[in-house]
């Protein structure tokens, strides 16, 4: 496998689009505030990126749009109970914590709240001591670094016990059931949020597809809280990604260069790691390291040849990409007309299948 040393980005594609380009306004009522009863009953809009021609089905519908031959490229990350609260050493003072990026073992950027009253050199205390760590460096953007006391299986099982999974802001409903933010197939600790495309699979959804000749293939990128920040800049090309720790096996790599169907990448996350590991060619290397990839109009798709997601925030780096996918003009209409049937719009809302 191919390690990284540097921050894979992509050379920019030149456009004329703004962020303002991909704003559109959406009802508060269709924000999805819970998930589905069942994770395959949720809706799925079939969109023909060529056409625009759109089809209304529901979640386990999927079955009839795959056919044998077609790997199923699916991000098999898992979603860390990222948020912890604890108290400054000395002077008990409350701070939150959140977990955004695991840079070494025990050592993670993170964002601290309030931010001010933590400098470098201070310790925070978690769980009534359970946990512990210092502010080794402080970011140009604000977020620290912080070093934990512990690694590996330890420092995952205990922050199982004191943290809580951050769900997204626009979610202002409680959780009753943790497991609903995290796919079937979750594997991997790191994600700060989850690839929320995946949540909509079960496991008897996914024989059915093996059954049927569909391939799956598991890949990992690390989801972090930069994915869902709205674009600040007017530019698009102002805008700076954020990166993210992403893993191409060599066997993952294998079953997708061996197809005789298409790439169907469940998820913007799933999406990216197929495009940072191929060549110009269109094929996959086995990979391991940091992206930053910018997707938006303009670029030219290396890997992926239908993509499952969910609906993403206005002016989002995740719309820019489903957009490069098709047209602005074709999924924006077809944004409009989800919004017009009512479908349930982000983390726990509806599906769109863009083939």
């Amino acid at each position: 496998m191919h390690e990284l040393k540097t921050v894979i980005r992509n050379e920019l594609p030149p456009t004329a689009l703004n962020t303002e380009d991909f704003y559109y306004e959406l009802p508060p009522e269709l924000i999805a505030q819970t998930p589905a009863l069942k994770r395959e009953s949720s809706r799925l809009l079939a969109l023909n990126r060529k056409t625009g021609e759109i089809k209304h089905a529901v979640f386990s519908d999927i079955t009839n749009f795959l056919n044998a031959g077609d790997v199923l490229v699916i991000n098999d990350t898992r979603v860390i109970p990222a948020r912890l609260r604890g108290v400054k050493e000395h002077t008990g003072a409350e701070i939150e914590v959140l977990l955004l990026r695991r840079l070494e073992d025990g050592v993670w950027e993170t964002i601290v709240r309030p931010g001010r009253r933590v400098k470098a050199g201070v310790n925070i205390i978690f769980g009534s001591g359970q946990l512990c760590a210092q502010v080794i460096g402080i970011e140009e953007d604000g977020c620290r670094l912080l070093r934990f006391d512990c690694k590996g299986g330890e420092f995952f099982s205990i922050i199982d016990r004191i943290g809580s999974v951050p769900l997204p802001p626009y979610i202002t409903e409680p959780s009753t059931d943790s497991s609903r933010y995290q796919t079937v197939y979750a594997r991997e600790n790191g994600s700060a949020a989850a690839p929320t495309a995946g949540l909509h699979f079960t496991r008897a959804l996914l024989d059915e597809l093996r059954q049927k000749g569909v391939k799956i293939a598991s890949v990992m990128l690390h989801v972090g809280l930069g994915t869902f920040r709205p674009v600040k800049e007017k530019k698009i090309q102002d805008h700076m990604m954020h990166s993210e720790y992403f893993e191409v096996s060599a066997e993952a790599a294998d079953i997708i260069n061996s197809r005789t169907g298409r790439i169907v990448a469940v998820g913007t996350t799933s999406c990216r790691t197929l495009e940072s590991a191929a060549d110009e060619n269109g094929v996959i290397h086995a990979v391991k390291g940091d992206t930053g990839i910018f997707i938006y109009p303009g670029y030219r798709f290396r890997a992926t040849d239908a993509l499952i997601t969910n609906y993403h925030l206005p002016q989002s780096t995740l719309l820019m990409l489903v957009s490069a996918f098709s047209t602005r003009e074709i999924v924006m209409s077809a944004y409009a007309e989800a919004i017009k049937e009512g479908y349930r719009f982000f983390s726990y809302g509806d599906a769109m299948f863009l083939y």
